[in-house]
């Protein structure tokens, strides 16, 4: 009898579709006013930088943020070869897979020291993480939110986004912001694609052993 199970992309989908994995640092892009716009080579992981200054420009948040779209998919079990049949497989069904986004945030956070003209990045602080994800109409279909305390001025951290979203839906915008409250935010747009004929062309071909 075949079973079926769910699996997540975190790192890699399976030997089949790792090849399909973007190279995220050539998605970064740096701007001085804090928007930061990531494109890449491929649709997926886009990634975004920026930095941005308080008005006394005494204290500054550089930050960036990188989209995972977390592909999903149910396997199912499939004969082995012709030649070997009793050793299954199990290989992912391209009609179950959907998207899963995350999100992860980077920052550092410095203050200038007064009359000593001296950058210093110490203490603990306050942040506000916050990303929207928009459709081509423009219409918000996911958001994440996070208020940290007593952070520490370089740090990174991940949040779910727990929202599912389907397939070959078109194309989407990741509007992403870290703040310091009271002193400076940073911000930018991501470019995000949710084709997922990639992957659906490994799939099949994994179905036919090839």
């Amino acid at each position: 009898m075949k079973r079926t199970r769910t699996a997540a992309l975190t790192v890699t989908v399976a030997a089949a579709v790792a090849a399909l994995t973007p190279v995220l640092g050539q998605a970064a892009a740096t701007a001085a006013d804090g928007k930061g716009e990531g494109k890449g080579n491929l649709p997926q992981d886009p990634v975004g930088s920026g930095r941005s200054w308080s008005k006394d420009q005494k204290h500054k948040v550089e930050g960036e943020a990188r989209f995972h779209p977390g592909v999903q998919y149910e396997t199912v079990t499939r004969p082995g070869t012709a030649a070997a049949p009793e050793w299954e497989r199990k290989t992912g069904n391209p009609d179950t897979l959907a998207w899963l986004p995350s999100y992860e945030f980077a920052w550092t956070v410095s203050d200038v020291l007064v009359n000593k003209g001296l950058t210093t990045k110490n203490g603990k602080h306050p942040l506000v993480l916050h990303a929207v994800l928009r459709d081509a109409g423009h219409t918000a279909v996911a958001e994440v939110r996070k208020e940290l305390a007593g952070q520490a001025a370089t740090g990174r951290q991940k949040v779910a986004g727990n929202k599912r979203i389907a397939c070959d839906t078109g194309d989407y915008t990741v509007e992403w912001t870290i703040e310091r409250p009271g002193y400076a935010k940073v911000g930018g747009t991501l470019r995000w694609n949710s084709s997922c004929e990639q992957y659906r062309t490994a799939f099949a071909a994994e179905h036919t052993g090839k």
